[in-house]
């Protein structure tokens, strides 16, 4: 059974919205990046289906957010701001070259829902419970994946 794209929107589109304003942190984006979410789930109505509609938007809202975020920074809007992400970008490279390369190495033998824990629990604060419900597993899964991955990251920090 395919989504149904309007009833999900009018349940879901405010938790879609709240997750875009966190993350962009500008109403007029957020919005916009909201309505991407919705076009894009309308694009592959199809596809989808209805089971745990809250988690898959959650994680649409956080890749079309984090999508915007990163092409922002390739291609900020005017060349002073450009100026000054070349700036900013200069002060610290050589400890941010080093955590991209840790994060790489930890994160490329996780699934990709290790992440998605990682980024709900960790960054965004929400309970196990909470992430349990998010990604459909069980909080004990959540806490060993997690636990998991504190254990890979001591093991790089070891190496």
């Amino acid at each position: 059974m395919a989504i149904d794209v309007e009833a999900c929107y009018r349940r879901y589109g405010p938790m879609v919205l709240r997750r875009c304003r966190f993350l962009l942190r500008d109403e007029e984006r957020a919005v916009d990046a909201m309505h991407d979410v919705f076009v894009q789930l309308l694009d592959h109505q199809e596809a989808l289906k209805q089971t745990a509609p809250s988690s898959l938007l959650h994680r649409m809202a956080t890749n079309v957010c984090l999508n915007r975020l990163r092409s922002e920074r390739r291609r900020p809007a005017d060349s002073d701001e450009e100026l000054l992400v070349r700036i900013a970008s200069l002060e610290d490279m050589e400890a941010r070259t080093g955590a991209v390369a840790v994060l790489d190495r930890l994160f490329g033998r996780e699934q990709v829902s290790t992440r998605t824990i990682a980024v709900l629990h960790l960054v965004d604060g929400m309970t196990y419970e909470e992430v349990a419900r998010e990604v459909g597993l069980s909080v004990s899964g959540v806490r060993k994946r997690l636990r998991t991955l504190r254990a890979h990251l001591q093991e790089l920090e070891a190496a």
